[in-house]
């Protein structure tokens, strides 16, 4: 017995050895730079660059299949010096800010029915008709774009999704999440917006919320360089066009256009 066990012992430490010989000459060395460019990342591991994490990002830069501006977490600063490890070029990132395409909060718009079930938007979004709200393009509240945010850019007030352009890195997770599609990624440079995505005649928006657009053509009328549009009752700003000049802000109806100045700031800071 106690031979056995002794010779159990020895064959188990020969192929232990043989293993440890046999890592040591085929182990692969792995790039400085990898290490380098991952303590530079934000750790959030949010996939926003199209990577399974940050570790996944910087083995891809490093490997030359993403660019050093790849990741929309990072600042310009972070960019640079990624740029600056593997001796390149910066790339140059239109910084982008995600929007809540809706301002259909409780005190403004109106419930049809009082929902109970899951607490996710994906789960009321399938009640007949689209869920609680009357609107059947608003805003349901219930904070899965909050869930989603790796950066806790997003709370709920009064029933909608309010994101804070100071913590919001454009990641894009909290697009994904909305059911609706009422959150959209958007250069933070761009400040006028048509915060309503509701393509109901005006007199039907006009029964249900106070800030929806109702198609009048107002803003038309009065931009000066043909940036906006109504289509199916919802106006549209080309952003290619737009001057930010303020016109058509200060003569939409419902306020359902909103000038954003203070984003612009941001973006040049």
């Amino acid at each position: 017995m106690i031979p056995a066990v002794i010779s159990l012992v020895l064959v188990g430490f020969l192929f232990g050895g043989l293993l440890a010989l046999a890592g040591q000459k085929f182990a692969v060395e792995e790039d400085p730079r990898i290490e380098e460019i991952s303590e530079l990342l934000s750790g959030a591991n949010c996939g926003a660059c199209g990577y399974a994490g940050c570790r996944g990002f910087a083995e891809a830069v490093v490997a030359g299949r993403a660019d050093t501006a790849g990741c929309p977490v990072n600042s310009s600063e972070v960019d640079a010096q990624i740029a600056g490890i593997l001796g390149l070029e910066v790339s140059h990132r239109e910084p982008l800010l995600a929007r809540v395409y809706c301002q259909g909060s409780s005190d403004v718009s109106q419930d049809k029915s009082v929902y109970q079930g899951i607490e996710t938007c994906a789960a009321a979004a399938q009640v007949s008709g689209g869920g609680h709200k009357a609107c059947a393009d608003g805003c349901l509240g219930l904070g899965s774009c909050r869930d989603a945010c790796p950066f806790h850019a997003i709370s709920i007030v009064d029933g909608l999704a309010v994101i804070d352009p100071k913590l919001c890195t454009g990641c894009g997770k909290c697009v994904q999440s909305c059911p609706k599609g009422l959150i959209a990624l958007a250069s933070r440079a761009s400040t006028v917006h048509v915060l309503c995505k509701n393509t109901d005649r005006g007199a039907s928006v006009r029964k249900y919320c106070k800030v929806g657009c109702i198609g009048c053509r107002a803003c038309v009328k009065v931009c000066p360089v043909a940036a906006v549009t109504v289509d199916d009752n919802l106006a549209k700003i080309d952003y290619d066009l737009c001057i930010s000049c303020g016109a058509c802000v200060e003569k939409c109806p419902p306020k359902c256009i909103v000038e954003e100045r203070s984003h612009q700031a941001q973006a040049a800071s």
